[in-house]
């Protein structure tokens, strides 16, 4: 009698033990089915191959140094019929943390000496308008500071490129920029010795649809 109650009292604990992974065995797939949504615009910016390239300049000779920002997220708009009706009124943040100059010691020192500086800058945002065929503006945020930025633009081939030049000075960011100078004092020296840090920055971005 002992032994057929232990028996008994066995097979409920293992039913009980089954039943528990048979539960979490049928949430974890209603998880994995879950789907996200995909866009049906012919034309979509978060879907799209995006490369967002600067140059910044150093030395009284206003050497070049090249860079990238490796992430942008779409918050807002970004998706047309068109090229140009996907880019106009997207609106974007890039975090810091992703710039890329293929100098780690560099990309550090940005980071902390330059948008570190600053304030409330772990992102990048803003926003791009299409004026005309040729030209648009972007509001850029940074440093708490929102400012417009005229571009010029081609499509070509379902290609969208813009280029433009920031001044980061209209940003408030003359203290970020003294700071990063300090912090690469002899690296931005040039042959007269001046060491100099541009506040001029170049941009280029891609989106490949």
């Amino acid at each position: 009698m002992k032994k057929t109650s232990f028996l008994l009292f066995a097979f409920i604990i293992a039913f009980s033990f089954s039943s528990c992974k048979s539960e979490k065995s049928t949430d974890s797939k209603k998880e994995e089915t879950v789907e996200v949504k995909k866009s049906d615009a012919a034309f979509s910016v978060a879907s799209a191959d995006n490369s967002i390239n600067f140059t910044a300049y150093k030395t009284t000779e206003k050497i070049g140094v090249g860079g990238q920002f490796k992430k942008v997220d779409v918050l807002a708009g970004g998706e047309g019929a068109t090229v140009k009706e996907a880019i106009n009124n997207t609106e974007f943040s890039i975090p810091v943390s992703s710039i890329f100059t293929k100098d780690s010691s560099r990309d550090f020192k940005i980071q902390k000496f330059f948008f570190g500086i600053m304030d409330n800058t772990k992102l990048l945002s803003g926003k791009l308008m299409i004026t005309d065929d040729t030209t648009g503006v972007a509001e850029i945020k940074m440093n708490n500071v929102t400012e417009k930025v005229a571009f010029t633009y081609t499509i070509v081939n379902n290609v969208f490129n813009m280029k433009a030049t920031m001044d980061i000075t209209n940003w408030g960011a003359s203290a970020a920029l003294e700071a990063l100078n300090e912090a690469c004092f002899d690296l931005h020296k040039g042959a007269d010795g001046v060491s100099k840090t541009w506040s001029e920055v170049a941009l280029d971005i891609t989106t490949t649809f």
